[in-house]
């Protein structure tokens, strides 16, 4: 690369003074000879901004004035901020230096990249991936996100078995490479989504337009994750079941969507009532409180030409991840048959 791109990292926090102090110093020591750190806040109460003006005073700080979600506080943000590429990262990640050089370089080859992603793995475990992106983010055919390394609970060790990069269906928002140029033609991110599966939606979109979603093996990052809502928060399942289902209807075509939406209302009943044999009424309650707030706005959603183009939908399982994992006790990503892939 004769002409070295800006980077801009850009952190988005919301009372996270325990993770900045934790993890930005890792972040200051990235290695790329044209960055900017970005801090921008959604009005912390907890002292974080202070904190950073303080200690960093190198770093450049944001402040949105009031809490806008991970959608709305990133939109907001990435306004006011100039660079070539945007990497949003969570607040609750460690990098070792040299992290952003492969995924750039990666990048670069083709101009039809838009979207990557490093390896993910936890920060507590190591040799192992973590929840929220692992190697590369996948979906089914009736819109159920895994990961190359974590299907559902189900998370593996890191034995060198997903160091091929290649192009994925999504890339996790906790640590996500994007060319500021395709970010802006794709409109951000949904503000609707609040939080939750915001980075799915916008993956899907850019591949609707043509572009393409991929994974860096050369890079890893460690990821603390759950630093904001936990994974037992009602207001969590919530938004997952809520923005699955507008999801659904925005990226696929008209009657694909119709189809694997009525399919998904019995498939989240079932997992409601598995909510209430479990005894939690209250995450019962958020997957029928999901469903009545979808059905009250389904026809506000924008009308959206989806292309027919199957190789746009590289990363898409053709079946039901969930009657792989829990029927047929495929616990693996490498268990599953490449060939039932797009």
């Amino acid at each position: 690369m004769n002409n070295i791109p800006k980077v801009a990292i850009v952190i988005l926090n919301w009372n996270g003074l325990k993770h900045l102090r934790e993890f930005l110093p890792s972040v200051i020591l990235s290695d790329w000879p044209n960055l900017e750190i970005v801090v921008g806040d959604n009005a912390s109460t907890d002292g974080s901004v202070a904190f950073v003006k303080d200690t960093y005073p190198n770093i450049t700080i944001i402040e949105n004035d009031d809490n806008y979600g991970f959608t709305g506080g990133y939109n907001k943000v990435l306004q006011q901020v100039e660079a070539d590429y945007y990497i949003l990262l969570n607040s609750d990640v460690e990098v070792p230096a040299g992290w952003i050089k492969p995924v750039i370089e990666l990048m670069e080859s083709d101009p039809l990249i838009a979207v990557a992603a490093p390896k993910i793995k936890a920060y507590y475990q190591k040799d192992h991936f973590e929840h929220a992106g692992a190697a590369g983010g996948f979906i089914d055919s009736f819109g159920y996100p895994f990961c190359r390394g974590r299907m559902f609970y189900e998370i593996e060790e890191d034995k060198g078995q997903y160091q091929q990069s290649g192009e994925v269906f999504w890339a996790s928002g906790a640590a996500l490479f994007i060319k500021k140029k395709y970010w802006d033609e794709a409109g951000g991110f949904d503000d609707r989504f609040f939080a939750h599966m915001e980075e799915i939606d916008l993956c899907w979109r850019l591949k609707n337009m043509g572009y393409k979603v991929m994974y860096c093996a050369q890079s890893e990052v460690y990821h603390v994750g759950g630093g904001t809502l936990n994974t037992e928060n009602p207001f969590k399942t919530y938004l997952n079941f809520r923005n699955n289902l507008l999801l659904l209807k925005k990226n696929l075509p008209y009657w694909r969507s119709v189809f694997v939406i009525w399919v998904r209302y019995w498939m989240d009943l079932m997992a409601l009532l598995r909510f209430l044999n479990e005894g939690k009424r209250k995450d019962a309650a958020a997957v029928s409180k999901a469903h009545r707030n979808f059905a009250r706005n389904i026809f506000k959603s924008e009308t959206v030409h989806i292309s027919a183009d199957k190789s746009r939908l590289k990363g898409m399982y053709k079946g039901s991840i969930v009657a792989a994992f829990f029927i047929k006790k495929k616990r693996t990503f490498t268990a599953l048959d490449p060939e039932e892939f797009y």
